[in-house]
């Protein structure tokens, strides 16, 4: 009876899990894995958001193996090494996972893979994470894009296969080896900080599943109207379960195409939120071709822009969401608190830290790297690119994204700053944006105290700008 190891990664689901289904259609019995080798063959380890998100992940896959008279085996080690003390605990003769596609982790699974085929093992990997894999897409010219529309409009070209369904059977051996207490594997941070994230999120596959179904149900066809608003549920939110493998992009675009009733590409709301899909698999293939860009400006230049130096003051209050600009600080608090951030005010608190105070944009992306609950390397790497101006398809080196025209714009009541800044919630709701214009006496009569009650501005958002302008003219060249 042949048996086969299925290692789990960032693919925590059942259904449309390629490693799942061809090692249940191949052997009689399948041993499911996972090996927690935190910062192997990467100086990327995963940060404390995001290891509280793969414990309650972990969790909630090893309840569903259990219904399907299966089990999580948890393991602690170096990947090759367990792999091998399991295989020759187990007798497996294969040993199957899905492709991850961070530049140091793509070496090291080769290494593997060459590794278990030298011992006679049958390896094998498969897509689970991408609609279509970096080395797929490429120019006419035979290159790599580096500008996103052109590298979109490929996709309505191409042909998005059908999700597979969970396996079933799934074969249990005889014996099962053992395995380590979700607990020993030491994922939860220490301090309990993280209470905001367990009463928002729903990690699994089985939360992902239902935030899709919602998504399309309730948010899909105003998502166009919505998605930029601060102060509305108008995005879908499946980032983390994306990242953590809980939902496939194949089963995405499966439901949104099925809510319009034809080709999504097609209908223009279903068309707008899986260019955002796009725009994730853009992040991999720019890190596949371009692996530097995790420390390195895609664009050379920057390497001698001015950027701030003794400014550890100034990233300390931008952390904790005490900047004294309202939109930045409640974006920076709900990062803390629920390990998430609306992408719109991702790119205004990435413009101020980047622009109005001129602060490396790597500092922006560590930080973010241990808070976000969806911390991916390609997406982080990109978006923080982006916003500084200096990668690929980067946003215009002169855009600086004002805190205030954009909180008037998507926030115009002031309750998503409200929510996040309760201190200003007494304030009219035109001033929340901007409690240095309310009026003295309106103040004194709500007894609110600028300085004492809210920070200063770090900085005057006119003179910053224009101070970032001169260090990008300089290395214009």
């Amino acid at each position: 009876m042949s048996t086969a190891l299925v290692w789990f990664r960032r693919d925590l689901r059942l259904a449309d899990n390629p490693a799942l289904h061809e090692a249940a259609s191949r052997h009689q019995h399948v041993i499911p894995v996972y090996i927690h080798a935190p910062g192997e063959a990467s100086d990327w380890a995963p940060g404390a958001a995001n290891r509280w998100w793969l414990h309650r992940s972990l969790e909630s896959l090893s309840r569903d193996l259990h219904r399907h008279h299966a089990r999580l085996i948890l393991r602690r080690g170096p990947s090759l090494e367990t792999l091998r003390t399991l295989i020759r605990d187990t007798g497996a003769e294969a040993v199957y996972w899905n492709r991850l596609y961070d530049p140091a982790l793509i070496q090291r699974d080769k290494t593997i893979k060459a590794a278990l085929r030298e011992d006679g093992i049958h390896a094998a990997s498969h897509n689970a994470a991408l609609l279509r894999e970096p080395w797929t897409v490429q120019s006419k010219s035979g290159e790599p894009y580096k500008v996103f529309t052109p590298f979109w409009r490929t996709y309505g070209e191409a042909e998005i296969p059908a999700p597979l369904p969970v396996p079933r059977p799934l074969s249990s051996p005889e014996h099962w080896p053992a395995s380590l207490p979700l607990e020993n594997l030491e994922l939860l941070p220490r301090i309990n900080w993280y209470r905001g994230m367990e009463n928002f999120w729903e990690p699994g596959e089985t939360g992902a599943g239902q935030r899709l179904e919602s998504f399309c149900r309730d948010w899909l066809a105003d998502y166009p109207d919505n998605r930029n608003r601060t102060d509305r549920d108008g995005t879908s939110r499946l980032s983390p379960h994306l990242h953590h493998g809980e939902v496939s992009p194949r089963q995405v675009w499966r439901a949104v195409a099925q809510r319009v009733g034809g080709e999504p590409l097609q209908d223009g709301a279903a068309e707008a939120y899986l260019r955002e899909i796009g725009w994730r698999e853009f992040a991999h293939h720019v890190l596949f071709h371009f692996p530097a860009t995790v420390t390195r400006p895609m664009q050379q230049r920057f390497e001698n822009y001015p950027w701030r130096e003794d400014a550890d003051a100034w990233l300390n209050a931008w952390q904790r969401g005490r900047t004294g600009i309202p939109l930045v600080d409640a974006g920076m608090r709900q990062l803390w608190e629920l390990g998430w951030l609306h992408n719109r005010v991702r790119m205004v608190v990435a413009s101020f830290l980047t622009k109005n105070l001129r602060i490396h944009w790597l500092a922006g992306d560590r930080w973010f790297w241990d808070t976000l609950v969806d911390a991916d390397l390609a997406s982080n790497t990109m978006g923080w690119q982006w916003t500084a101006g200096c990668g690929t398809d980067a946003a215009p080196y002169f855009r600086v994204f004002n805190p205030v025209s954009q909180a008037n714009k998507f926030d115009p009541e002031g309750d998503y700053i409200a929510r996040f800044v309760p201190e200003l919630a007494p304030l009219p709701a035109k001033y929340r944006a901007r409690p240095w214009e309310l009026p003295e006496s309106e103040a004194r009569q709500l007894g609110f105290r600028p300085g004492r009650d809210y920070p200063e501005a770090l900085v005057d958002l006119k003179q910053s700008r224009a101070e970032a302008l001169e260090g990008y003219q300089a290395i214009k060249g």
